[in-house]
Formats: C-alpha cells, structure tokens, sequence
C-alpha cells in the first residue's frame, strides 16, 4: 500500500511538472492564413461618378492601411491632362490617397483615373486592381467604350505599358496631330495582359493608335516610339474589337556631322537608305588622293576612305536626291594615325556544315593572292579552295569542301591581302574543326493554311533572334539541316514586295508592316534526331 501511495504520488508530480514545461515551453506563433484581400474603397471625396465637378482635390479611403507602387507608370488620366497630378502620400502606408488637380480642367467632359494596379495592401501586397475615379465637369457622365487588343508585328509578344489612344475625328485633327498633341482618351494595357479598354466615352468619330510612349508625354515620337494604327476611323458606339499591331518605324532621313577618326577615314552617321546617299566634296583634292565609301556591316554608318593628304579641312556636300536635301560639312583634319589593315574570319572554333567561312576587312580590301594563302587540313593536307570578293561588305568569301570530324586552317603568309590605301596583311592563321553529321538535327517543316508567296521562313532562339532562314516564292518543304541541338521558334515573313527581308510600316503613308506568323509551339531538336513538322498559318 505504502508502494502504491508514493507511485502515484510520483506520477502526480510527473504529470504536474509536464504540464508546467509545455506552459513554459516558447514556440512560433502561425499568425493565421495568409492574407489575400485587397483594400477596398470605403467611399471618396468628392464621390465617384461626380458631375459638374469643381474641386482640385480628391481623396480615396480604404478598410486597411494602403501604400503606393509604381504610381508614376500605372496612373493613367483620361482625357490626359498637361500637367501631372501631385499623388499622396508617397512613402508610407495611409489609409487614404490624396489627388492633387494641377490643371484647369475643360468644360463638359467625363474624366477618368484608373491606378492600375499601383494601391496595394501595406502587408502583403495584394492589389486593388485597375480602380477607376471617375468625374464630368458637365451635366452627365458618358458612359460608350471601345476595347481591343495590342500584339508587336515582328516579335512574338506584344510590350508593356502600349497607351491606346483616341483623338476625336473634328476640323483640327491632321495625320499630324498625334506627333504635336495629347488624345481626347487614353488608357494603358500596363504590365500583365495586352488587353484595353476605353472607357467613359462619348459618341463620335474616333482615330485610333497604340503608342509605346518612352517619354509618357502622350504624343508620337518617330525616331523612339512604337506605333499601331488602324486603317479606317472607328464610329462609336461600336460592338467591334479592334487589334493594333505595333512597329518602329524607319527612322527619316538624317545626316549626323562627320567625324575625322584617323589620318585615311572619316565617319558619316546616317538615318534612312544609305542608297540615296551621295557624298561629293566641294574641296578640289589633289589628283593623288583617291577615295571609296563603304557601308558599315552592321552600323548605320558610312564610310569615307581616302589617300593621306595635308590639306588643312574638306568641304563635304551630302545630298538625297529623293528626298531633294542638300547639307555642307566642313571636316577639319588633324594629325591622327592611319588605319591600318587588320582582317577577322566570320568562324571561331566549330565550323557548322552550313556555314560560310570569310575573311572580313576592316580597312577597304581590293585583292588576295592566293599564292600566299593555304587551306590545311589534319594539319598536313593543303585543301583546294576559291573565293570571291564582296567589294560591297569588304570581304573575302571561301568556299572548299567541308567534312566531318576534320581540323582545319587558313593560313595567310605576310602580304596576301592588298587594301585600298596598298597596306598588306601580316601572318594570319585562322583554326576552326567540324564535328560529326551525329551532333546534330534535321528539321523538315510543311507551311501551309491561310499563306502567300514570296515569304521567307526563320528559325530563331527563344530571344527572337533569327538563326537560320529560307525564301521561297513558292510552295515547298524547307529543310533545316545540321541544326546545333537546342530549342528554336519557327517565325514566317510574308515577303510581300519580294525583297528578302521583313519591312516595317509606316504611319503617315498609311502603309501597314509586312505580317509576321508564329508557330505556336516550341521546337526542341536534338542531336542525331529527323523531325517533320507542319505550320497551318490561320491568321
């Protein structure tokens, strides 16, 4: 008995002693759910939907604490206003939002501020999306919308933040008006999809644009700004949905002012076609100075060599003959080296079996001898090769056979190129191997549906950028072989004026870019694989 009393005595103490641990023990408190509700709007001074509006202030309340994110970007004002609203407050949470008025508004007009997705939640962040004051400092508030979509006419996906503007079809809208004024309405399909709405509308006619506006000052800057455009006014009301397809112009003509770089090469910057160019100087130089122009392979710059000469400055008379322009320039020169010849192949190290090997100079290159220049195969073979100069890229082009598994090397003795100004080459060695047909993969793609002919088919990485293309001015099967293993995107260009590349359009002349078509999936090519694919082109 006297066992038995001291056992429970022990377990009482025991269970006294767990209970007070498991008080005394700290842990981390869950804090609940994660919270997902965004701040809602209690009620706004003056209210929403306000006519024969007067104030300049607005005020917004909300159920929580509130603060500010990317206001700057996300705020867009309808009609835009000239002078930007004052927003706050900007650097903490409040539980309301103050809109300072800065311009006089105009008479009998239904304005609009939507915030995006700028008001959100103090603590996690949760937005209060896309919401809308609205005000008329008329009688009544209208109430007609349009809405449509935005995609870009080259690259897969459309930008963010394209504003969708209308301006109103009266007796002072010109083709011009959207290079010098704001619109009468504006709305943004900001940063997730590239959807609009306008909203708050009155009846009319309406000329509508998608403008990605870099300098966020609501008018159309040609040399930065994407544009889309749709071919007729729209009449609103209207049930239609509209798609503007966005491009970047080619910048008009301009000539920057040349610059003496060294003692044999002046630079000419340009915009426009570098084929309209000519270049004269109205400096008599001396019958022992030649000169050549040459267009940068990849810059929007010309070229203008010449022989040394110690005349003190060159007049220049730069003239577009299509466009009838006329500009003098004056160079002055110093004492600057010469350009010297250097040369660079267009292969490094692994040499695709459809690539081509050339040997570009930089300095202008007028000959090779070929005498001085082998092909070398395994290091112990000389190979037999041609070549052609491309005088307009200033390059050498060489084509021989091309084998797997091999090692091979050009090699240059001193003096086997010759350029303009009579310089030669110095010992050049360019090294590069092929692998075997086993390292790469075949793709065999059909393009049939809604297409025209001449078109040209690319094959580009998940950037965009083209890695392989084929014209056709007929229907065919476009054979991709001795792809380097990897994921590609299968873009189409409908050529319609047959020129080999993709061209943009143009707003004043009302000329729409040429269409671009995206095969909807991506295509993964691996090595030693054949694939056969079929693009049915619906748009």
């Amino acid at each position: 008995m006297q066992y038995l009393k001291k056992l429970l005595s022990f377990i009482f103490l025991a269970l006294i002693g767990l209970a007070l641990w498991q008080c005394a023990k700290r842990g981390n408190p869950t804090g609940g759910p994660e919270d997902k509700t965004p701040p809602e709007l209690l009620r706004t001074e003056p209210d929403n939907f306000t006519t024969n509006f007067k104030a300049k202030k607005i005020r917004l309340y909300f159920d929580e604490f509130i603060k500010l994110e990317d206001v700057q970007n996300q705020l867009i004002v309808s009609p835009p206003l000239k002078n930007i609203p004052e927003i706050r407050p900007l650097g903490g949470a409040s539980k309301y939002i103050e809109v300072i008025l800065k311009d006089t508004l105009k008479e009998n007009t239904t304005y609009t501020l939507n915030f995006g997705q700028s008001i959100v939640d103090n603590n996690e962040g949760n937005p209060n999306s896309f919401l809308t004051y609205v005000f008329s400092t008329g009688a009544y508030i209208d109430s007609l919308s349009v809405s449509g979509a935005v995609k870009d006419a080259f690259n897969r996906k459309a930008d963010q933040f394209i504003s969708v503007m209308l301006y109103e079809l009266d007796t002072a809208y010109t083709d011009s008006t959207i290079y010098k004024s704001p619109p009468n309405y504006i709305t943004n399909t900001l940063d997730s999809l590239p959807f609009f709405e306008l909203k708050n509308l009155k009846a009319g006619q309406y000329v509508m644009v998608g403008i990605k506006d870099l300098n966020k000052n609501n008018i159309f800057d040609q040399r930065q700004d994407k544009i889309g455009f749709l071919q007729d006014t729209i009449t609103i009301p209207t049930d239609s949905i509209y798609l503007l397809n966005l491009f970047l112009e080619k910048p008009g003509y301009n000539i920057s002012v040349p610059s003496y770089v060294a003692k044999n090469h002046i630079l000419f910057g340009f915009q426009g076609d570098y084929r309209d160019i000519k270049i004269e100087t109205l400096t008599n130089l001396p019958d022992s100075v030649k000169t050549v122009l040459l267009k940068d392979r990849e810059k929007d710059t010309l070229h203008y060599w010449l022989t040394p000469t110690d005349l003190d400055s060159i007049i220049f008379q730069v003239s577009n003959e299509k466009l009838e322009r006329i500009d003098t320039f004056t160079v002055k020169t110093r004492k600057l080296p010469l350009d010297s010849i250097t040369l660079n192949s267009s292969v490094r190290g692994k040499f695709n079996f459809e690539d081509a090997f050339s040997v570009l100079g930089n300095t202008p290159v007028i000959s090779l001898d070929t005498t001085l220049v082998g092909l070398v195969v395994n290091d112990s073979l000389l190979a037999p090769y041609t070549y052609t100069l491309d005088s307009i890229n200033n390059k050498f082009d060489f084509d021989f056979d091309i084998e797997p598994n091999q090692r091979y090397r050009l090699a240059f003795l001193p003096g086997a190129v010759t350029d303009f100004f009579g310089m030669v080459s110095d010992t050049l060695d360019y090294n590069f191997s092929t692998g075997s047909y086993a390292d790469y993969g075949n793709l065999r793609l059909s393009v049939s549906g809604d297409v025209s002919y001449p078109l040209i088919v690319q094959l580009t990485n998940e950037q965009g950028e083209t890695q392989r293309e084929l014209l056709a001015t007929v229907p065919k099967t476009f054979e991709f072989n001795n792809l380097d293993p990897g994921k590609y995107m299968i873009r189409v260009v409908f050529d319609d004026n047959g020129n080999g590349i993709w061209d943009t359009g143009d707003y004043l002349e009302k000329i729409q870019p040429e269409k671009v078509s995206y095969y909807p999936d991506v295509i993964d090519v691996r090595a030693n694989w054949e694939l056969e694919q079929t693009f049915i082109v619906t748009d």
